[in-house]
């Protein structure tokens, strides 16, 4: 693992091919220059199509470090060039706007010999912080190799020699001339190797351990022996890095209490800071947001930002302009957050059961990761009342030391962590994966590596719940997509991927607490769920982020809210989240107090029980947060495409108002509108009921509750036949799939696992034969 826990795609760049090579080199420059150099030569005859679609990339690629580089106005100008008409001017454009942000020109020979020029960008650094800039290849041999970048003035990289460290002896010098270091981007959508298009573009960013003027040589090379003559492939430049400030932070909740809060900190220019490039955890390069309590400290240069700030989805977003002037002694800013709505006074708490320390878009070290002490302070940062950090296959042996089998010691009243296992990695994880929550041992009866674990996922159900834990589906909509988006659909998905997959069988079984939300697309969680409900089964639903996998945009985007009386403990949490005591959310809209007649939701096994067929009373308090401002793009967005959980997809188009709507057997039958302005707002509903069966509440893509069972006449909820057999012709599907996966199923495994699905054919043969609806 890197010492210091840095990512190696610490920021994502871009290669900015053009075509065909002109006239015009690098000339070499005569000693060190603090302003920028001669304009760079244009590069003529240039393929507009190559190049435009390579800028649209590289605005893209610079926004995501956080560092655009380019104004506004130079990237409207990008962009209508590369939509122009005429190529020769458009390509010239082009260059001209980009030229000017590069730091060095590069050339390479037709012998493949490379020399150097200053360019026309200012070497402007910041201490303690990164800089972006762009370098111009002209590249005359068409050379495919890497692009190495080099200084004698940047610290060495890190490297072991026949798996020992090397023996490294540094002077006092040393340490005073290793000031800077030097990063080209080369992952993703970049390449470690030159395109072998005459004309591209690289990115490079700077970093300054001093405040100060300083000078830093820096060569280029694409391979041994390829430096030109004369030191002419090395650039002095002399650098001055402003100072910067350590910014004190008074963090104060929405009752004046101390707390920690998300920030995001950007310049004039849009740059944000501290640089994502090569942050060290807690701060995490892949979010443009850093979190901190009150009292903590931002290191910053003298100039204007402007902040964002908030604690989760229950917060507003606030904003405030800050100035940080070069003689300030010991600055300080306060930043006051507010909610729109207060869960826990209502004796709901959030979690999130589905987050990870390794892995993803952790990736260092892949057998590693961050630290609790890392995810501790993101859960607090988003306010996440209960965060269950998940082991799984890259990570395991180093992340599971963290399992003690009960909370962490990191775990304050009102936030508690706790460290659990995802079966992911695993030899059974083709057949779906699966979160076991509150495990009192997290290795598999007689086992000491992964691949020792069962082949298939029933006989690690039946594990878990032996240990009392809770146990369910990860990210459930993963090879369940149809052709059909309806709710229910009766189109048989695939079953060829790794959500809630064999769950169809296993919930025969008995083997299954709950399957998980949020995090894959509604259609694909919510139809399964529902036919299973109709066929009369009890699992819970349950909301996850599987955080940094499929979202790294912040813990706790995908929530479970879990009613709990009194304080908050783990197991009384973990309790109402099985008992379905509970409702899922994003966090932008809240379902409280589902109650069905006298049957509160989650209590006395939610179920409500009816003499004979007649209507019911269905009562919640339902409030939501939209923007003012209407998102139609976001709205519109298809429902397979992230995010797939979101408010916005609830609007109602021109106004700031969402539906709430009440669910039986998987059809809406009522629906209210409320204004999305935060106020929650008490609902009642007259629902006739003529069976057996569940009824819910939904705010479409954006909330779901648990249900509440219904009993007419002492029958049991066999409410569809046509959802009955959908579970059982997809018990086939998922068998022929599963079962003939590349020989995944071990040998001495499938006639047990054959018997289990044999199980729940039978299983839902009776449910047909019992089932008296038509439909």
């Amino acid at each position: 693992m890197n010492p210091l826990r840095i990512h190696p795609c610490w920021a994502v760049g871009l290669c900015l091919a053009l075509s065909p090579a002109g006239a015009g080199s690098a000339q070499a420059a005569d000693g060190p220059q603090a302003a920028g150099g001669p304009e760079l030569a244009i590069v003529a005859d240039i393929e507009l199509q190559p190049l435009a679609a390579h800028v649209k990339r590289l605005v893209e690629a610079l926004e995501s470090i956080g560092q655009p580089v380019l104004s506004g106005d130079e990237r409207r100008k990008l962009l209508a060039a590369s939509d122009a008409a005429e190529p020769e001017p458009a390509a010239k454009t082009i260059q001209e706007l980009l030229d000017r942000h590069c730091l060095i020109g590069v050339q390479i020979n037709p012998e493949s010999r490379v020399k150097l020029a200053r360019g026309p960008a200012e070497a402007a650094l910041v201490e303690q912080g990164w800089r972006t800039f762009l370098v111009k290849v002209h590249n005359q041999a068409g050379v495919t190799a890497p692009l190495k970048v080099e200084s004698p003035n940047a610290q060495a990289p890190y490297r072991t020699v026949g798996g020992h460290d090397p023996e490294v002896r540094i002077t006092p010098a040393d340490v005073r001339d290793r000031w800077v270091d030097l990063h080209q981007v080369t992952e993703q959508p970049m390449t470690r190797n030159l395109s072998g298009l005459p004309v591209e573009y690289r990115i490079l960013q700077v970093f300054s351990r001093d405040a100060g003027m300083r000078e830093a040589s820096i060569s280029f090379n694409v391979g041994q022996g390829t430096q030109d003559i004369g030191f002419r492939n090395e650039v002095a430049i002399l650098f001055t890095a402003a100072a910067s400030t350590k910014l004190k932070l008074r963090v104060l909740d929405d009752d004046g209490r101390p707390t920690t809060a998300s920030f995001i900190f950007r310049d004039a220019r849009g740059n944000v800071y501290p640089s994502q490039a090569k942050r060290l955890a807690p701060d995490f390069f892949f979010h443009a947001q850093i979190y901190r309590a009150d009292g903590e400290t931002i290191t910053l240069p003298p100039g204007t930002y402007r902040v964002e700030y908030t604690r989760g989805p229950e917060y507003l977003i606030e904003r405030k302009e800050i100035t940080l002037s070069p003689d300030a002694a010991d600055p300080v800013e306060t930043f006051q957050l507010h909610r729109w709505i207060h869960l826990k006074k209502r004796g709901y708490f959030s979690g999130d059961h589905h987050v990870h320390a390794a892995g993803c878009a952790h990736y260092t070290d892949p057998s590693r990761g961050v630290t609790p002490e890392d995810m501790m302070r993101h859960i607090l940062g988003e306010d996440l009342n209960v965060g269950c950090v998940l082991s799984w296959g890259p990570c395991w042996y180093y992340q599971k030391t963290f399992f003690e089998g009960r909370v962490h010691k990191l775990s304050r009243p009102d936030y508690i962590m706790r460290y659990d296992v995802e079966v992911s990695g695993f030899p059974s994880d083709y057949t779906g994966h699966l979160c076991l929550i509150g495990l009192k041992e997290d290795d598999y009866p007689g086992t000491e590596r992964v691949e020792q674990w069962p082949s298939w996922d029933l006989p690690i159900l039946k594990w878990g719940k032996s240990q009392g834990a809770v146990v369910g589906f990860s990210h459930s909509g993963w090879g369940l997509d149809t052709q059909d988006k309806s709710v229910p659909s009766y189109e048989i998905p695939p079953f060829d991927g790794i959500g809630a997959n064999e769950y169809i069988m296993d919930v025969t079984h008995g083997a299954v607490d709950f399957i998980s939300a949020v995090d894959t697309p509604w259609p694909n969680e919510m139809n399964i769920w529902y036919h299973t409900n109709n066929a009369g089964y009890r699992v819970k639903l349950s909301g996850e982020t599987d955080f940094p996998c499929i979202y790294g945009e912040r813990v706790g985007l995908g929530r479970v809210y879990a009613r709990v009386d009194g304080e908050l403990t783990f197991e009384k949490w973990l309790a109402s989240m099985k008992a379905g005591r509970s409702y899922v959310s994003e966090g932008h809209a809240h379902l409280l107090d589902f109650k069905v007649d006298d049957q509160p939701l989650g209590e006395g096994g939610s179920e409500l029980k009816l003499a004979a067929p007649g209507k019911v009373t269905v009562a919640l308090t339902a409030a939501a947060y939209l923007p003012e401002q209407d998102r139609p793009r976001l709205r519109q967005r298809p429902i397979d495409q992230k995010p797939y959980w979101e408010i916005e997809r609830a609007r109602i188009p021109g106004s700031r108002r969402v539906p709430v709507e009440i669910v039986v057997n998987g059809q809406s039958v009522a629906r209210q509108e409320i204004e999305a302005d935060g106020k929650p707002r008490e609902l009642s509903f007259e629902v006739p009921i003529r069976h057996s069966g569940w009824i819910a509440a939904r705010i479409f893509a954006s909330a779901h509750t648990n249900p509440v069972y219904v009993l007419v006449g002492g029958k049991p909820i066999r409410a569809s036949r046509r959802s009955i057999q959908w579970c059982l012709d997809s018990v086939e599907r998922c068998w022929k799939s599963k079962s003939g996966a590349k020989g995944r199923l071990r040998p001495e495994e499938r006639e047990a696992c054959a018997a289990a699905y044999d199980h729940a054919r039978k299983a839902y043969r009776q449910l047909l034969a019992e089932c008296e609806v038509k439909d």
